[in-house]
């Protein structure tokens, strides 16, 4: 699929991108960070994997939510 694909592709999800990211699958990667501290729920990337990033561009709005892009260096 990702193959043929004509467009970027898309994956939501902590579990569905974490199994893109063993089958190394992602090329880069949003992350939007919320300032707000929980004592739990899913994390946002696989614990046993080790991925090196690189920085491509990042954001702030207004509501202090921060947006990260990176693309993943093979």
């Amino acid at each position: 699929m990702k193959s043929s694909a004509e467009r970027d592709l898309t994956i939501a999800g902590a579990e569905l991108a974490s199994l893109a990211f063993r089958a190394g699958l992602i090329d880069e990667r949003h992350l939007l960070l919320n300032p707000i501290l929980v004592g739990g729920g899913k994390q946002a990337l696989p614990s046993e994997i080790r991925t090196r990033l690189e920085l491509l561009d990042e954001g702030r709005f207004a509501n202090s939510v921060v947006h990260l892009h990176y693309r993943v260096i093979s």
